[in-house]
């Protein structure tokens, strides 16, 4: 039997065990001695509310799935229907084949083919490693097309530190800006997260605050990366990290979600904001044969 997920490529270096997937390639379970550091999900599942996805070649939404590029315009399929948007790019549900495999590290690759709304062609490249200091995440996309085109990219995974619901724990988001959207989930502009319910640049707990926004304007350490800490009180946790070229962070609670619930808390590094194929907010536009490389990581 085929499992929902497709084929099953396990990662292990001491006590950290990972589940790459075939089907989107994505993250489906991450743990450390045991403990789940990211929610997962079971093989035999169909992913549910985009755990462990990459979001390529856009992050988050499209409003009505229609954007314009160099005079010409394009209409993406609806795959948010309910609000009349595209979301979060096109390879959720694709096939992705390994490329290189080792014990603790894994490439997986995908040809995303041109097609409604998306008349380009991409090469993508995924490595998975494990490595002392925990997970590192790199994905690089190659335009191997003729035409420009327009990527961002972004990737889903829920964190979890081990706790009933993420309202008792400790949460460290570097930012000094958030966006406000509307109920499409679409950002209608951007305020300082000073003095609002938003700011968690020093740590503090979640408690009830409801969680579905985009965060900028990341406060950074010396070696580039942006952190995002979250700690039961007293505990070490566990952080996602992201490089220079994330600079948005999408930080959601889950609350609509019956499986999610508040459970645990997505934290999604994105190389530009909801929107950026219509806004052009850093938005990356990759000549024929142009390649770029975004990374993040988790660690325990």
């Amino acid at each position: 039997m085929i499992t929902a997920s497709g084929e099953q490529i396990e990662l292990v270096l001491g006590d950290q065990r990972a589940m790459v997937v075939e089907v989107g390639g994505g993250l489906r379970t991450y743990s450390v001695a045991g403990a789940d550091v990211v929610d997962g999900y079971a093989a035999d599942q169909m992913c549910p509310s985009g755990r462990g996805q990459l979001l390529i070649p856009w992050p988050n939404r499209i409003q009505d799935g229609s954007y314009d590029l160099a005079g010409r315009h394009h209409q993406l399929p609806l795959t948010e229907p309910e609000r009349r948007n595209a979301i979060h790019g096109l390879v959720r549900w694709a096939a992705w084949t390994v490329a290189e495999r080792e014990p603790s590290r894994v490439v997986m690759e995908h040809i995303l083919h041109p097609q409604p709304g998306y008349p380009f062609q991409l090469q993508l490249s995924v490595e998975y490693r494990l490595e002392d200091e925990g997970l590192s995440v790199r994905a690089t996309a190659t335009n191997v097309g003729v035409d420009s085109c327009p990527y961002g990219s972004g990737a889903h995974p829920y964190l979890t530190a081990g706790t009933a619901t993420v309202d008792s724990t400790i949460l460290q988001v570097p930012a000094r800006t958030v966006l406000r959207s509307d109920e499409r989930g679409l950002p209608t502009g951007s305020a300082p997260v000073e003095g609002t319910e938003f700011d968690f640049r020093t740590p503090r707990p979640i408690a009830d605050t409801v969680l579905d926004h985009a965060f900028t304007d990341l406060e950074r350490a010396e070696d580039g990366a942006a952190r995002v800490r979250l700690r039961p009180d007293g505990s070490n946790g566990v952080t996602l990290w992201v490089d220079e070229t994330h600079g948005y962070l999408m930080v959601f609670t889950g609350d609509p979600l019956p499986d999610v619930n508040r459970r645990s808390l997505a934290v999604e590094p994105m190389t530009c904001p909801p929107n950026a194929f219509r806004t052009g907010e850093a938005l990356v536009v990759l000549e024929p044969g142009e390649s770029t490389t975004a990374s993040w990581g988790i660690e325990p």
